[in-house]
């Protein structure tokens, strides 16, 4: 019998999921996960790989050098700095690694192999001890800490601009192609408070800065334990940044504290959200819709209390404060700051061009240039119902800022700002409002693919797995089209220097950063997740089940992993597990292994894809059942892989593989190959491969999901091919007179 043949492609449209599935257009779908759309062709989601030109787990990862062991006994003992010791923490000395998995007054480290005979790690001091390590080798602590920031200094040619990370304590450098700690500074921030930094460039060399704020200062008296100031990287050093505004008989008597925004604007540093100390009062003041703005191009200094009149110049100090310098009466003049009418609290800003859009929690304004020196800035409301939560999710644009808000993506022209993600309807309901979720969105733009990505926490993520994000929402603005994917990066950033990667690409490369201090390169040509997950522990859990320590793994039951470099056991390393969750530290697989963990391990996130269609009637405008008999997949070739392609009838989830398999009526096994068939000699030499995928299912409609199962999950070579999908035919015929 002959049948229809229904051809679609290019794919464009993406996910939709506002309306429901036979609505949809041909090539839309209901489900579209670890895959995304670019260019006509579904493709796997971007993988990631460590930084450096040797892609080493140690050079890819937060660290700082404590010390350099004793040339003649390879002794060390140092207190690390900052003031969280835990499990999770590791040290290396060359290639020796030894990994904190017990708290103590000392405890124990594990070893991965040879080296040091005694290595122990005081978590109530941070005290190490090593005896008899390599000789004189740098030793290295790596506090496994969050990363809280990304950030480069503009201090040169593109080339050479330098990253810059943060976490919850420290400031990191990426320089000879490895992390290393920048400065002393100690920051005492949460795990949802993101770092804010911003360049100045003046006119001279000198003013070049780095400015940086975590916006953690306690309100009211301060508490100096708890409390962090805003810091300035200058001629190489990190400063104490605290703007005097206010001195009365030559004595500041008040300063900005904290800022949740440092921004440069119209030559002047601005300062938004701001708490404020009063010296006499010893109080610090939120000004929650404030902007506090330096004079016109001079953000130096802004010096604290305990300097003299002579270190306080005109920068911030307010119209009429009068201060004395060699005898000579000075009056201010320039810098001031402007409360935007609203009790609404600044979260976040970005630049449309050269204009600054300013967002607080419900609704976007425009801090306006007025042009005039003493009032040279003005709010103007742009729209008073959409705002966000997100510091960090603004992405810009030539015209438009996009940022996910309350209600859901929103893009602000500058005139008016409206909902953008109508295709995916209510997405703002899956991401977690507990445990501050919404403040844990991070953007940002992938040149390469013309992509937006944003990571954030889910509601669908387990009850022991909700701190950190765990998904990626994906947005192919040339297309319009949406993807999510499955992955925890808790801050994003850009890479420009091309020395320091294994090959060279003119685009800004996407960094990524996790919540256990790894960095990597978001790569969409890379097709495999890189393992930044470290193991601190395995214990045999009986039965042939394993349990696996990752702290603050961000996984969730029925993921799959991949184990690398586990030191002192025998385990099969060369298939993918299943994830069970234990608690929010500890998962189970189904294994088993002989010998005693000594470290170094870690763990890859394996993606699964899964893509479900619209559900496809190509009669349905004439009331007619429809049988899908087959489809030809336009694939592109690859080595070894291959995907599952299961369906569905009339619009339920009962599987036709599942229901074949237990009535002993499946043709094949319903995989489709993305590698060349052996009896077709050409397509060996093909880079696009037409594969067929037989079907018998009649119904109303019939929906596909194309996906990896557990078999294909658990290889890894089927689950590390890539995959993507230039388009299909359908071939169908309509059954009977009317809709049954």
């Amino acid at each position: 019998m002959a049948y229809d043949r229904f051809l679609i492609a290019p794919i464009k449209t993406g996910l939709i999921t506002e309306i429901p599935a036979w609505q949809i257009p041909e090539d839309a779908y209901a489900r579209l996960n670890n895959a995304y759309i670019y260019k006509g062709v579904i493709r796997k989601r971007f993988g990631s790989q460590l930084m450096g030109t040797a892609q080493s787990p140690l050079t890819s990862r937060l660290r700082i050098n404590v010390g350099t062991t004793n040339a003649g006994t390879g002794n060390l003992t140092v207190t690390v700095p900052g003031a969280r010791f835990e499990v999770g923490q590791m040290f290396s000395i060359g290639t020796e690694i030894y990994t904190v998995n017990t708290t103590g007054t000392p405890g124990v480290m594990l070893k991965d192999s040879g080296g040091a005979t005694t290595h122990t790690f005081d978590t109530t001091s941070g005290e190490v001890v090593f005896v008899a390590a390599a000789l004189n080798t740098d030793a290295f602590y790596y506090p496994a800490d969050p990363v809280m920031g990304l950030t480069h200094y503009e201090a040169n040619k593109v080339e050479s601009n330098v990253v810059y990370a943060f976490d919850r304590q420290f400031i990191y450098k990426y320089t000879s192609c490895a992390w290393g700690r920048d400065g002393t500074v100690v920051l005492k921030g949460s795990d949802s408070q993101f770092v804010w930094a911003a360049n100045w460039t003046g006119i001279d060399l000198d003013d070049i800065a780095l400015f940086m704020t975590n916006f953690n200062a306690t309100i009211g008296a301060p508490v100096p334990a708890n409390d962090d100031s805003m810091y300035a990287l200058k001629n190489g050093t990190w400063e104490s940044f605290k703007p005097v505004y206010n001195v009365v008989g030559n004595v500041p008597k008040g300063y900005v504290n904290s800022a949740k925004i440092i921004i440069p604007f119209k030559n002047r540093l601005l300062l938004l959200n701001t708490i404020e100390y009063d010296v006499d009062g010893n109080s610090n003041q939120e000004h929650v819709n404030r902007v506090r703005f330096s004079h016109d191009g001079v953000p130096f200094p802004a010096e604290g209390p305990d300097n003299t009149a002579a270190d306080v110049s005109k920068a911030w100090l307010g119209p009429n404060e009068t201060w004395t310098v060699g005898g000579t009466a000075v009056v201010a003049s320039g810098a001031d700051y402007l409360d935007a009418p609203t009790e609404e609290e600044i979260t976040s800003a970005e630049f449309i061009k050269d204009r600054l859009i300013v967002y607080f929690e419900s609704s976007t304004w425009e801090l306006a240039y007025t042009g005039n020196q003493v009032q040279p800035f003005a709010w103007q409301k742009i729209n008073t119902e959409l705002g966000t939560l997100a510091l960090k999710s603004p992405v810009p644009f030539d015209k438009a800022v996009l940022t996910v808000g309350r209600t859901g993506v929103h893009g602000c022209t500058g005139a008016n700002v409206a909902k953008v993600n109508e295709k995916i309807g209510d997405f703002t309901y899956d991401i977690r409002i507990s445990d501050e979720g919404p403040k844990r969105i991070a953007g940002i733009r992938d040149y390469f693919i013309d992509t937006v990505l944003w990571s954030y926490p889910s509601v669908d993520a387990n009850v022991n797995s909700q701190i950190f994000p765990d998904k990626v929402l994906m947005y192919n603005y040339l297309d319009d089209s949406w993807g999510t994917a499955d992955d925890c990066i808790t801050a994003f950033g850009y890479y420009d220097e091309q020395t320091c990667v294994a090959a060279q690409t003119p685009y800004r490369q996407v960094l990524g950063g996790n919540q256990q201090g790894y960095v990597f390169i978001c790569d969409s040509e890379f097709i495999t997740n890189a393992a930044v997950m470290q193991v601190s522990g395995v214990v045999d859990l009986g039965g042939g089940i394993v349990g696996l320590v990752i702290i603050n793994h961000t996984l969730n039951d029925g993921d799959f992993i991949r184990l690398t470099g586990l030191e002192g056991i025998v385990i099969n390393e060369l298939i993918n597990y299943e994830v069970t969750i234990i608690d929010e530290d500890t998962i189970s697989i189904a294994a088993t292994f002989t010998g005693t963990y000594t470290g170094a391990g870690r763990v890859a996130r394996i993606s699964r894809i899964d893509i479900l269609s619209k559900q496809w009637n190509f009669y349905i405008g004439q009331g007619k059942n429809f049988y899908l008999a087959k489809i030809d997949f336009a694939v592109t070739a690859t080595d070894s892989g291959e995907i599952t392609i299961d369906y569905f009838p009339s619009a339920t989830s009962l599987s036709m593989i599942d229901s074949g398999v237990a009535t002993g009526s499946i043709l094949g096994n319903n995989n489709l190959e993305t590698s060349p068939y052996a009896l077709y000699p050409l397509e060996q030499e093909q880079t696009r491969l037409w594969h067929s995928v037989y079907f018998q299912t009649e119904g109303e409609c019939v929906q596909i999901r194309i996906y990896l199962d557990d078999v294909q999950m658990a290889s890894q070579l089927i689950s590390g091919s890539d995959f993507r999908l230039e388009g299909l035919i359908v071939s169908a015929r309509q059954t009977s007179e009317r809709l049954q």
